[in-house]
């Protein structure tokens, strides 16, 4: 149980500054978590791009709607 959520918040805080980005162990773990998801078959590892032209244009679309309708 935590009693002094504060001091949590600030410990994450720190250790979340101290440490450095390290892109190269990232990119690994994203390949990593990839490969385990498409081996439970959460998603086809074949046609990734499939669609991306609709999601493209569909978003194109969004961001040309004015802000202040």
């Amino acid at each position: 149980m935590i009693k002094n959520r504060d001091r949590l918040q600030e410990f994450e805080t720190e250790t979340i500054q101290k440490e450095k980005v390290k892109i190269l162990k990232n990119f690994r773990l994203m390949d990593a978590m990839y490969e385990e998801a498409a081996s439970l078959g959460a998603f086809s590892k074949e046609n990734v791009l499939d669609g991306l032209d609709k999601d493209i244009k569909f978003a194109k679309v969004i961001n040309s709607v004015s802000k202040t309708t």
